[in-house]
């Protein structure tokens, strides 16, 4: 079966027999590097109390929810295969993330998809270098998990990060004061058309980004990062090789994964996959103004990815265009042909199941990914993103 392609599947009640499926159960790109039949997963509660939330008033420390995939040890016995979203996201999901995508209402069970990732898997005490994502702005970090999943059979630690606030939906394994289980986004509409919206979540998700590198620093070191206090994988800590370190992030990420780089010494390379790399003005009918890192360049390898179906494509390129400029020999561009902005996470491998189960309109699946197949798109991002980390924070075990 070719990337991409799914089918309705039964699911199964607690002693094992087949139930009926209650709509089409979605099916996730299967990962195909040496470690894609032993990948871990793991979820951390991170809680940074130097900073307050920047969206709602009434926390007053800033939470960050974060997955680790990464190579097994061995994935038997008590390691069940994660869901691509826990149960509490799902609902929010089908509330949020349905209507803004124009995704189908009804024939979805969109908390069937299954990871090909173990829960609490013991990982393999090999060190590896550390990939950090970071999602479009208003979606959540379980967009990305088959890049994720890709990159951690090839052997790298790769860390996706939810943005609460900004995330269409964060579940908490704990309550706090101000918010519910699961948090959705404050966002209703683009953020570059609220500048100060716009600029409160690039800055934010700069400073997780961070911060999560501080506390995967913490695990590395020994200590439980986890803020519930919840059971770390073990071998965890010490697969971290936090002298090389990346980051990859879509859109509103993929902003924050070039400027968090000029900001970071820690950080050696950086994927932005479609991401402006300017802000908007305040004062109507002024230009955006650049970023620093466009403005200054880049000294470490940069990937500039984008799509050819983007609606504001003229206005990316201007963006890029400041950065392109500063010239040397750091920066790397390339391009999705047939695809549009969200063929670079999931619904590159999604949409086009739902459409051709009759869910989703052809204009509204092109409008989403692009006319391209996933059969070529998704073999074509993981390439384009694992052969720039590879050349520049190469894995020194390559799997068995």
């Amino acid at each position: 079966m070719s990337a991409g392609c799914g089918a309705a599947q039964g699911t199964r009640n607690r002693r094992g027999t087949a139930q009926a499926p209650t709509g089409l159960v979605l099916r996730l790109p299967p990962p195909t590097g040496p470690y894609r039949d032993r990948i871990g997963v793991t979820a951390l509660y991170l809680v940074d109390r130097s900073r307050r939330d920047p969206w709602e008033a009434g926390i007053a420390v800033r939470e960050v929810m974060v997955s680790v995939f990464y190579p097994a040890r061995d994935v038997g016995g008590g390691h069940p295969v994660a869901p691509q979203m826990s149960r509490g996201a799902v609902e929010v999901f089908r509330a949020v993330d349905v209507a803004v995508h124009r995704l189908p209402r009804k024939g979805v069970d969109w908390g069937a998809t299954r990871t090909h990732a173990h829960t609490g898997a013991p990982a393999e005490p090999v060190r590896r270098p550390v990939l950090l994502y970071t999602p479009g702005g208003g979606d959540a970090r379980t967009l990305g998990t088959g890049t994720a999943e890709e990159l951690a059979s090839r052997g790298y630690v790769v860390v996706t990060v939810d943005h609460p606030g900004d995330a269409g939906e964060v579940e908490f394994p704990v309550p706090r004061a101000g918010r519910g289980p699961v948090r959705p986004t404050v966002f209703r509409g683009d953020p570059r058309a609220r500048p100060w919206q716009f600029r409160t979540m690039i800055e934010t998700r700069i400073a997780d980004l961070r911060f999560v590198l501080d506390q995967l620093a913490a695990l590395a070191a020994g200590r439980n990062p986890d803020a519930a206090g919840r059971a770390v994988p073990a071998g965890l800590g010490r697969a971290l090789d936090l002298r090389r370190v990346g980051v990859f992030g879509h859109s509103a990420g993929g902003t924050a994964a070039a400027q968090a780089m000029d900001e970071d010494r820690r950080i050696r390379a950086a994927v932005n996959l479609e991401g402006f790399l300017d802000r908007p003005s305040d004062t109507p009918g002024r230009e955006p103004d650049p970023y620093p890192v466009a403005r200054h360049g880049v000294d470490r390898p940069l990937l500039l990815l984008g799509s050819e179906r983007f609606p504001a494509r003229r206005e990316l390129e201007r963006s890029w265009a400041t950065l392109l400029a500063q010239g040397g020999g750091h920066i790397r561009r390339d391009r999705i042909d047939g695809g549009a902005h969200w063929v670079f996470n999931d619904y590159g491998a999604l949409a086009p199941q739902l459409q051709g189960a009759g869910l989703m309109p052809a204009e509204a699946r092109n409008a989403l990914v692009g006319t391209v197949e996933p059969a070529v798109s998704v073999p074509q991002v993981r390439h384009l993103v694992h052969r720039f980390f590879a050349r520049h924070l190469p894995v020194r075990d390559p799997g068995r």
